[in-house]
């Protein structure tokens, strides 16, 4: 009888040992499945930042700055006679 139940006892350990190694492995990929998810939308958020920066770049040019001025805030370079300049 004890060697009965000693058996039962190592089938019970077995199955619930092949059960651990199946929920391990799902889950292990779907971890996986979830990396490559955030290795993708990773990706995509540098290749988004490299276009803002570009576009951040294209805004800010000299030249567009100082359209900018001129047309809308009516800006323009001082006369020469206008100019202070301040030494320390």
């Amino acid at each position: 009888m004890k060697a009965q139940s000693l058996l039962v006892l190592l089938f019970v350990l077995v199955l619930a040992s092949a059960v651990a190694v199946v929920f391990s492995k799902h889950e292990s990929r779907t971890l996986f499945v979830q990396w490559q998810a955030l290795i993708k939308e990773r990706d995509r958020m540098d290749i988004e930042w490299g276009r803002m920066q570009l576009e951040q770049s294209t805004w800010a040019t000299h030249g567009r700055i100082e359209r900018l001025a001129r047309k809308k805030l009516d800006m323009k370079i001082p006369q020469a006679e206008s100019v202070v300049i301040i030494r320390p």
